[in-house]
């Protein structure tokens, strides 16, 4: 980050999660702000923010933009140099494109973040492969393949211990995993992957239909977001019952060749 752009204090990142809000589409920004996983920037002065940067620590390299001034974000955005592509809300995406077109030596493309909240009892799918995890499992996890192995806590214990998480087990391999990956007070976001040669063997639906049960056991709302194109992460969200509640942008940029 630039030095003329001061990062903000834990304090203000708690009062950043407050002022976006606690829905599915704040999620994992305002866990993150709440954890002190991420650093954040804002321009003004809180809570009357023209806009707002969240950088996960978990994928750093993606911030979330938040406020509807394209002008204020990408003054933001140009003050950093370490970032790959920006979620926004979609209102917003078109005019801050223009504005990274017209400014730097690339055009961009855009890409849907579809999000989806549990908002009935999950259908269940048994698998004899699919259990939660444990501190049992911790050694199987640092063991798995790397897509497996889940993300969004510093260690596989707090993974399984703060967090919840499932996984298929095949011949004492974890081949498949749904985790809680961002937690509020009022939702749990849920990160899902199998290993290639293991899907199509319902294990990712089993795993995640588990961990919705013990997130709506705590009386808090799953909660599913996936890119617009990735049609079998659709399916499963459908087949668990979630339902779309809204939409994001990834405004990606392209070198121009």
């Amino acid at each position: 980050m630039a030095d003329t752009m001061p990062k903000l204090t834990p304090k203000e990142c708690l009062v950043l999660a407050d002022v976006i809000g606690d829905t599915p589409m704040t999620v994992i920004s305002g866990s993150r702000l709440k954890s002190g996983m991420c650093d954040a920037y804002v321009a003004g002065t809180q809570p009357e923010i023209a806009a707002a940067l969240v950088f996960d620590a978990y994928c750093p390299d993606e911030p979330c933009g938040f406020g509807s001034d394209a002008d204020a974000l990408w003054q933001l955005l140009k003050a950093t140099n370490s970032w790959g592509c920006i979620n926004v809300d979609t209102a917003c995406a078109k005019p801050l494109g223009a504005l990274i077109e017209a400014d730097t030596d690339t055009s961009v493309r855009y890409y849907g973040d579809v999000y989806h909240a549990l908002l009935e009892p999950v259908h269940c799918y048994p698998n004899a492969a699919v259990r939660l995890l444990s501190l049992e499992d911790v050694k199987c996890l640092s063991k798995a393949p790397a897509e497996v192995q889940g993300n969004g806590y510093n260690t596989h214990e707090a993974m399984v211990t703060k967090g919840i998480a499932a996984g298929a087990v095949v011949d004492g391999n974890i081949v498949a995993i749904a985790h809680t990956y961002a937690e509020t007070d009022l939702h749990t976001d849920i990160g899902v992957s199998t290993v290639e040669t293991w899907r199509k063997n319902g294990f990712a639906t089993a795993a995640a239909s588990l961990v919705a049960q013990e997130i709506q056991a705590k009386g808090k709302v799953p909660v599913w977001s996936c890119g617009e194109d990735n049609f079998a992460s659709l399916r499963v969200a459908e087949k668990l019952g979630f339902t779309e509640v809204g939409r994001r942008t990834y405004i990606i940029p392209v070198s121009r060749e």
